[in-house]
């Protein structure tokens, strides 16, 4: 059975694609995070999962921290975390940094290491 999930059921605000959906209860294994960092310097704090997240950078530039590599990314590129890598990311502006993570687990599982 297809699964049609409205806007305002994962949306943080209506104006923007911002919010996360875990995806388990519709039969899927993943997760997503449609990311909206407005501001230079914002982004996720480090953290981890068992599982690999998928990076679909929609516009701006961001500076990744996986491992110990740092990536610069920007619009267009897809960045893969292996499962159990610690990982953040920060926007290198000048504009809006914004992705779409996907999470290769129907649940959110996340340990923060900072």
């Amino acid at each position: 059975m297809a699964h049609v999930i409205d806007r305002d059921k994962w949306a943080e605000a209506p104006d923007r694609w911002q919010g996360e959906l875990q995806c388990g209860p519709f039969g899927s294994r993943s997760c997503l995070i449609f990311n909206y960092v407005p501001g230079i310097g914002g982004g996720p704090r480090l953290h981890k999962h068992p599982y690999a997240e998928i990076f679909i950078i929609r516009s701006g530039i961001g500076l990744f921290t996986v491992g110990d590599r740092e990536i610069e990314a920007s619009a267009g590129q897809i960045l893969i975390v292996p499962p159990g890598t610690p990982h953040k990311f920060t926007n290198l502006g000048p504009g809006p940094l914004e992705t779409t993570d996907i999470h290769e687990n129907g649940s959110f599982i996340t340990e923060w290491l900072e």
